[in-house]
């Protein structure tokens, strides 16, 4: 494959995405008026899987790309994304207490904390992914994948649209699957666990892409890439402060704490082995270096990160939120300072979205020489 290829990987975290949206918009400014993405491959996961979609079915034009993107996440509701409702958040109740107290009594469960249908329609109503096939075709666009994880098997799948010499793959619970994306690859890569149901595909119901993703930056990688950019929806290599509780942890702090888990920890720790390895290759002659017998070739990387706490900027937005959806999440335990991780994936308003873009937007400004040089902008 040709080299030169800049790949872009927005990882997932429900709500926080919108920080993506920020960072996208930084660059696009520091592009000038070029219109032509910087970007070759798109790798998305989750909500990054939405916002990687966007940018592939604009991929003819990267500035209205990020217009679109910024349009819907500025006006963001939660009711655009579940049923946040009083009904909605009542049948939700319902269902998980009936099950609860008369399981015995029914065959099947309940399959999600919410009911995500208004998000399959604005999905519906915003993408068009023939544009993507177009894209490829006319060069503007060299591939682009959607991470799933497959309940059943356990293996993380990159369901992608490619150039033709791009080859599939597999790896111990990797596998990159060629095929035409659709709406419900991001439904499926954007089903948190619990919150949202999980999709049929192919062979078997699949989650959210985050699940048990051990090398979240490989799909770039098998795509051709030789430049990454990564936009992280945490802050990386974070250090916790210490705090002594004795009080119980809730049920939002549990799930607030899974959820970073899910999210977070395994982009940290690929990063870390990608610049190992960037390491050690330097340390190697050129000659076996450029050989190829090691099977292995440098990738330049660059980071962009939220610079403050994003659990503690969703609890300053929290009342936002419709009143079922608060009342229901502080049952759980979410609407106090403990429990606002959980709140930081769901809080789908516009005053929370619009400080994460304003957040990104920033961040990403406050670096960039570092993003023009890595541009070449």
């Amino acid at each position: 494959m040709a080299s030169g290829r800049m790949a872009l990987i927005l990882g997932g975290g429900g709500a926080r995405a919108a920080y993506q949206v920020g960072v996208l918009r930084a660059v696009r400014d520091l592009l000038g008026d070029c219109s032509r993405s910087p970007f070759q491959i798109l790798c998305g996961t989750s909500a990054g899987a939405v916002n990687a979609a966007t940018l592939a079915c604009h991929a003819h034009n990267f500035r209205d790309a990020v217009d679109a993107m910024e349009d819907v996440w500025r006006n963001m509701r939660a009711g655009q994304i579940y049923r946040a409702d009083p009904i909605g958040i009542g049948l939700a109740v319902a269902n998980w207490l009936s099950a609860f107290l008369l399981g015995w009594a029914f065959r099947r469960s309940p399959r999600s904390l919410l009911d995500n249908r208004p998000l399959r329609r604005l999905l519906e109503q915003k993408l068009h992914f023939h544009n993507i096939e177009r894209s490829l075709a006319k060069g503007t666009l060299y591939a682009v994948s959607i991470t799933a994880s497959g309940y059943a098997t356990g293996d993380g799948v990159s369901f992608f649209e490619a150039h033709p010499e791009v080859q599939s793959w597999r790896r111990t619970q990797r596998i990159g699957c060629r095929t035409q994306l659709s709406v419900d690859h991001l439904l499926a890569s954007s089903a948190i666990p619990f919150i949202f149901p999980a999709v049929h595909l192919h062979r078997e119901y699949f989650g959210d892409g985050s699940m048990r993703q051990l090398a979240p930056i490989s799909p770039a990688i098998h795509l051709g890439a030789d430049k990454i950019m990564v936009i992280g929806v945490g802050k990386i290599n974070e250090v916790s402060q210490r705090q002594s509780s004795r009080a119980y942890p809730s049920l939002a702090q549990i799930a607030g704490h899974a959820l970073s888990s899910i999210f977070l920890d395994s982009l940290a720790v690929d990063i870390e082995r990608m610049e190992r390895i960037n390491r050690t290759l330097a340390r190697l002659p050129d000659a076996l270096r450029e050989s190829g017998e090691i099977g292995l070739r440098p990738i330049e990387s660059l980071i962009i990160a939220p610079s403050e706490s994003l659990d503690q900027l969703a609890a300053r937005h929290a009342r936002a939120l419709p009143w079922a959806v608060r009342l229901l999440l502080r049952g759980l335990g979410a609407m106090n300072r403990r429990g606002g991780a959980l709140t930081s994936y769901l809080l789908f308003e516009k005053s929370y979205t619009g400080a994460l873009i304003d957040l990104g937007y920033g961040d990403t400004m406050a670096r960039q020489e570092d993003v023009k040089a890595f541009l070449d902008a």
